[in-house]
Formats: C-alpha cells, sequence, structure tokens
C-alpha cells in the first residue's frame, strides 16, 4: 500500500493549494466570519445580530480571528482546510479501526483517496463555512462510537460519552446534524442485550454537549427568540419541491461519483463481524442527515458535504472487507479520484469567464487576488478607515472593516424597505461598495427583490455617493462591484 500514499498525499497537497487559492468566492464564507469576529468582540448570534446556524462555529473560529486579521480570507481558508483535511484523518482511522487485520492500509487509503483527493470536497472544506467543524466533529462521533462498540468495560463507557459529546457539538454547528445523534442513540437502544446501558453514556454526552451549546441560547429570552426566529427564516423560503431535489442529487453524484462508485461494488459485502453494527450505524445516519437535507426548500448538494465522510467509510470497508485483491481496489480508487479531480468543471470554471463565441475568456486572476485588489482601493479611498457600507462581507473581512448594524449576513440581511431607506441616506461609511448582490435578495422569502425597489436604492447610493471605480466580474457568480466615496459635506 506504501506505494500509493506518496502519490495520493501530493495529489491532496495540490488540490488543497488549487482549493484555498484558485477556488471562487462564496457569499458566505465572509458572513461566518464576520459571525465569528463579533462573537470574539463579545456580541451574542441571534440576541444581538441575526445568525442561521448553529453558534459553535463563530464561537470557536471567534478564538482564530488574529488569522484572517493578518492574513484576510487567504488565511481563513488555510485554516478551514487545515480543519478540513484533520476530518479526513479521523475518516482514514475510522475506516483503518473497522476494516479486518490485513486489509486497514487498504482501507485508510481509499478513504483518503475518496475525500482528501476529491477537489469539491476539498474546496467546501477550505472556504469557511460550517463544513469543515461539521464534519470533524461528525466523523469524530462515529471514530468515537466505533471504539465504544468495539471495546469493552469502563471504556466503552467513556468513548460513549464523548461520542455523544462529539455529535452534539455536529449539531450545534449545523442543527440538521442532530440526526446523527438520534441514529446513533436509537441504534445503541435497539441494541440494548448486546450493548446495555452504554446508550445511556451516550444520551449522556449528547444532553450535556447539546446544554453546553444552545443552553445560553436558551435561557436568554433575546438570543432564544432569534434562535427560533432564524429557523422561521430557513421554513419561509418555500416548500418541498421534485425538480430541485433530483437536480441536487444529480450533482451530488457527479462531484462524489468515486464514492458511489465504491459504494456499489461493495452492496453485498457486509462483513460478517463486530463491525456491522457500526457500519449500519453510519450508512443510517448518513441517510438520516442525507434526509433531512433533501427536505429543505433548496437542498443544495453541498449540504451533505460535512457527511459524505460517513459514506465514504461505508463504501471503503464494504469495498475492501472481502475483495479477493485489495490492491485493485485501491487502484481503481486512485484513478477514479484523480479522473474526477483533475478533470474536475472546477478548475475551468475557476480559471475562465465562459466563451465568446469561440474565444475561451481567461480569467486575469483568481477571485481571491480580485478581493485583494478591491480591498487595496477601499484603503486607498479610506485610509486606516474603520467601517464600509456593504453586503459582500468576504470585502469587509479582507479590508478588516466593520458593516452597519443589520448588515451582519451580508446579502441575506433582513432589512425591510423602510430601514434600507433610512440606512443608505445616513451614508453611514466613507465608502460603499455595492455588487450585483446588493439590495437583491427580499427577506425571509430570499426571492428577488423587485427591480424598481432595487432601483429605488441604487438611487439613494448615487444621491449619497460618488462612483469612483468598478471592477468587472468581481466575486460569487461574476457581477460588477462600484466602489463609491462619500460625497463632501456627508
Amino acid at each position: 500500500m506504501k506505494r500509493f500514499v506518496i502519490p495520493a498525499v501530493l495529489a491532496a497537497l495540490i488540490l488543497s493549494v488549487a482549493a484555498v487559492t484558485l477556488g471562487g468566492l462564496n457569499q458566505d464564507e465572509g458572513w461566518y466570519l464576520y459571525a465569528a469576529r463579533l462573537v470574539g468582540e463579545g456580541r451574542m448570534p441571534y440576541r444581538d445580530f441575526a445568525y442561521t446556524q448553529g453558534p459553535l462555529m463563530p464561537v470557536v473560529y471567534s478564538v482564530f480571528a488574529f488569522v484572517w486579521n493578518s492574513f484576510g480570507l487567504l488565511g481563513a481558508r488555510m485554516l478551514t482546510v487545515s480543519i478540513g483535511l484533520a476530518g479526513c484523518l479521523l475518516a482514514v482511522a475510522l475506516a483503518r479501526l473497522l476494516a479486518p487485520e490485513g486489509r486497514k492500509d487498504a482501507a485508510g487509503v481509499v478513504v483518503f483517496m475518496l475525500l482528501a483527493c476529491n477537489l469539491y470536497h476539498l474546496y467546501y472544506v477550505a472556504i469557511p463555512k460550517t463544513y469543515a467543524l461539521a464534519a470533524l466533529f461528525a466523523i469524530g462521533g462515529f471514530h468515537l462510537l466505533a471504539k465504544s462498540v468495539l471495546s469493552g468495560g469502563r471504556t466503552r463507557a467513556a468513548f460513549a460519552f464523548a461520542a455523544g459529546l462529539a455529535l452534539a457539538f455536529a449539531a450545534g454547528t449545523r442543527i440538521s446534524l442532530g440526526a446523527l445523534l438520534a441514529a446513533g442513540g436509537f441504534a445503541l437502544l435497539f441494541s440494548f442485550r448486546r450493548f446495555r446501558w452504554t446508550f445511556l453514556w451516550f444520551g449522556i454526552g449528547g444532553v450535556l454537549g447539546l446544554a453546553l451549546v444552545y443552553g445560553p441560547f436558551v435561557v436568554d429570552s433575546g438570543a432564544f427568540a432569534g434562535l427560533v426566529a432564524a429557523q422561521k427564516y430557513h421554513a419561509a423560503r418555500g416548500g418541498f419541491s421534485p425538480v430541485f431535489v433530483v437536480g441536487s442529487l444529480s450533482r451530488l453524484v457527479r462531484w462524489y461519483l468515486p464514492v458511489f462508485i465504491l459504494f456499489g461494488l461493495g452492496v453485498g459485502r457486509v462483513p460478517k463481524s463486530d463491525t456491522r453494527f457500526i457500519l449500519t450505524t453510519t450508512l443510517v445516519g448518513f441517510l438520516a442527515v442525507f434526509g433531512v437535507q433533501m427536505l429543505a426548500p433548496f437542498p443544495y448538494e453541498d449540504y451533505q458535504v460535512p457527511i459524505v465522510g460517513l459514506l465514504a467509510v461505508v463504501a471503503a470497508e464494504l469495498a475492501v472487507s472481502r475483495a479477493a485483491d485489495t490492491g485493485r481496489i485501491v487502484l481503481l480508487t486512485l484513478g477514479l479520484a484523480f479522473a474526477s479531480s483533475f478533470g474536475s468543471p472546477l478548475l475551468e470554471r475557476w480559471s475562465t469567464d465562459g466563451q465568446d463565441r469561440f474565444w475561451t475568456l481567461r480569467k486575469e486572476k483568481p477571485e481571491l487576488f480580485l478581493l485583494k485588489d478591491a480591498a487595496r482601493e477601499v484603503e486607498r479611498l479610506d485610509p486606516g478607515g474603520d467601517t464600509l457600507l456593504t453586503q459582500d462581507l468576504y470585502l469587509a473581512i479582507e479590508t478588516g472593516r466593520k458593516v452597519p448594524d443589520g448588515l451582519e449576513m451580508g446579502p441575506f440581511s433582513q432589512l425591510e424597505m423602510d430601514d434600507w431607506r433610512r440606512l443608505l441616506d445616513s451614508a453611514p461609511s466613507p465608502v460603499a461598495a455595492i455588487s450585483g448582490y446588493s439590495f437583491a435578495v427580499k427577506p425571509p422569502t430570499c426571492s428577488e427583490r423587485s427591480a424598481e425597489e432595487q432601483g429605488e436604492l441604487r438611487a439613494i447610493v448615487d444621491r449619497r455617493y460618488e462612483l469612483e471605480s468598478t471592477i468587472e466580474r468581481f466575486g460569487q457568480n461574476a457581477t460588477t462591484l462600484g466602489i463609491y466615496r462619500r460625497r463632501t459635506g456627508r
């Protein structure tokens, strides 16, 4: 197996660098980091600013704010991809723990290739969203659960407690991952004759973890009202649509095709050992979260990133555990992973701006470095400034500036028209950065605001600010960014 390790590690490093430096900008990474900054300043999610996920990510990331304060979004991505790769290594450890003797190396290498050599996976655990941290807790929880099941005596209870705690932290990072906690608890309860009171220790760990994460927000009436409002915000986006589900599923299979191929090859090869329980529970946990997230009004396929590691472990175990030649399985996985990643449409998307007839339009700079250009322009117009009027929060992060209260969620900020009129008319910042996302999203349905309303708000900007420069094809999905200076006398 050692001959496969070096090319796999080199591929993972190359793809990680590509994901960090070339990966397209995503609006979410700006407002997640901004939430962490606010927590670091002593502000409370849900009560002091709007936030729609579990509170653990901004709490954890607030400790590392110095990273992006010093190195901007690039630093935040480097931190996040490190957490993402740690999650991949935990998946490797879980696969090795479950694999039969003599096949542990093969199982570990296969899982590493399926995750750390998958460009799509690396990109989404590199950008500062909840995915990398959630995956770390989710996979870590199942690794601890596996150690509990495979051990005995007092260590079984201790590992079960730790597993419940870890999965509670996963639910504290992304609320939908609470289904993992339920899957593990019910699996242990239904196997009471075999594992006795292990489910109780698992449950104690889970309840304690949930209390630690959500307790402060439940006892604070303002924070609790904001937490409830955040879930209503999710629900207000619309009902279930089979069209969105089919599209999301299709894209998920495309991005993780090697995982699904290995899983298909392994179906019917369930190991006849003590690992059957944990493999079944892991698969049920994956399917439970998968189902919950597919019921979302807009079930984006990247929602599944934190739990794909669980499916990869199951796929590797099934494919490797009873294979006649594990070397061929590893070689097949290597080929699938390399073909999937180095032939990924993401590489083309990150390096080109489409096509003009038969001429390919090459990006002059990666989006991350275009962001740095925009940050330098803001600094030129307002040297040493500390505020910026924008909904593109990755620009606020890059410049180290604050945005006006109410804009903490960037394009998803929940301001009504009257709020917008008052805010813009006050010209609260010396510089404004207005992109195609500005004023476009109407809360809470996230539908597009009417052209008339958008035009009215842009007219207020033009009255209070003077356009200084524009950057074409800027940021997520390449809109035009206008950078404005407040008119004299304001």
